[in-house]
């Protein structure tokens, strides 16, 4: 996959391409379905290239600093997650005030046709475009037949939660991973949710008690609920290597305020690997992937009860992870 960061380098091979616009936050099975319709088109139309264009950082950074979403796929992971599903071009447009102020026309016009020339597009039917979200399907069929290219709207995807289908968006997947859903998270993402990050240091309490843990600063993404979980870990030297390596260690991982030993509460978010074979972890970079939901925080009397209440969570988690 080609990324490109800068307009004036798109290059002539993006033109009369099969083309999608959105943020991509997450990458979840609804939007694994836009790709899918992307490549039926661009095979269609002759094997043209399928380019994604997303936005980095959030639209809402430039409009509403102070609202701005944390994201569930930082931009590294999100591009990674794109080329695995065979998109060509990457387009990454950093949000100015200028292209936000775009009309739905002009955008179309001005900016779309002149730079990129796409033969198709490709959205979910809740796409919107154009300053204020004016612009939306509607709109966008109506200037495909000025500007002769095709419009495909793929149909939402749904997941079975309490025995109701629920439509797959990424606000759905955030209210998920706030309740701690990290298993009906998963099954709208198609894979585990994941939270990445450098290992600092930790206060050395898991060690003490017999259960060391490393502890991750991650970035800006969405942090699940406080609670117990179980999990699979991933561990490379740097971030890339993180977004390359196949790698499954089993992990119980904690989100959580340390009310057991100490007085102040600051979030911690710490992984227990239940391979007792690996390394020295301080420096390197981790990725946890959040399988299922244990328990939540709870304060224990007494150092043996911690141990005790640990230790039936590594033997769940080993029984669900087992599974996997």
């Amino acid at each position: 996959m080609i990324t490109i960061d800068k307009l004036e380098g798109i290059e002539n091979g993006v033109r009369h391409c099969s083309l999608t616009i959105g943020n991509f936050d997450g990458f979840h099975l609804g939007h694994r379905e836009i790709i899918q319709n992307a490549r039926q088109m661009s095979k269609k139309l002759g094997a043209w290239p399928i380019v994604v264009m997303t936005f980095d950082p959030h639209p809402a950074a430039i409009l509403h600093p102070d609202r701005v979403p944390r994201v569930l796929t930082p931009l590294p992971l999100k591009s990674a997650l794109l080329e695995q599903a065979g998109v060509d071009y990457l387009i990454i447009v950093k949000d100015t005030y200028q292209m936000l102020s775009l009309s739905p026309q002009d955008f179309i016009k001005e900016f779309m046709m002149k730079q990129i020339s796409p033969k198709a597009i490709i959205e979910g039917d809740d796409f919107h475009f154009g300053y204020g979200r004016s612009g939306n399907v509607e709109t966008l069929i109506n200037f495909s037949k000025l500007h002769n290219f095709e419009v495909t709207i793929v149909e939402p995807q749904h997941i079975d939660i309490g025995g109701s289908p629920v439509r797959i968006s990424s606000t759905m997947i955030r209210h998920c991973l706030h309740r701690g859903d990290v298993a009906d998270a998963a099954c709208a993402l198609g894979r585990p949710y994941r939270l990445m990050g450098s290992v600092v240091k930790g206060r050395g309490k898991g060690s003490e008690i017999g259960y060391p843990t490393a502890n991750i600063d991650p970035h800006d993404q969405i942090i699940p609920a406080e609670g117990v979980y179980a999990g699979f870990v991933s561990v490379a030297d740097n971030l890339d290597g993180i977004l390359t390596i196949n790698q499954k260690l089993p992990a119980v991982f904690s989100l959580g305020r340390a009310k057991t030993f100490v007085s102040d509460h600051p979030l911690l978010i710490e992984a227990h690997l239940l391979d007792k074979t690996v390394g020295e972890l301080y420096g390197k970079f981790l990725a946890m992937d959040f399988v299922d939901f244990l328990r939540t925080q709870q304060r224990f009397d007494s150092e043996e009860i911690l141990k005790e209440q640990i230790s039936k969570d590594c033997n769940k988690a080993q029984a669900i992870l087992a599974g996997k």
